[in-house]
């Protein structure tokens, strides 16, 4: 219950530096936004990397469908 009470006393700190410092507010939403950057950009590295099964098997769903569309697309015709 203790460590509860540390973090509840370091967050209203924090809290306070921001509400009260404007340079720290700015590098709070500046940090966040380098968080989120940092983030998009390994979800993009994980679903483009070709590397990853999550990228090989929607590369083969695709392949597949296409390969499927063209078979109907050229059986109809003979």
């Amino acid at each position: 219950m203790t460590a509860q009470y540390i973090y509840l006393i370091i967050f209203f700190c924090f809290g306070y530096l921001i509400v009260t410092d404007q340079s720290i507010a700015k590098a709070v939403v500046f940090i966040t936004q380098i968080a989120t950057n940092k983030f998009l950009v390994f979800r993009w590295w994980l679903i483009h990397n070709p590397k990853t099964p999550w990228a090989r098997y929607s590369m083969h769903r695709r392949s597949m469908k296409m390969a499927e569309e063209l078979m109907k697309e050229f059986g109809d015709r003979q």
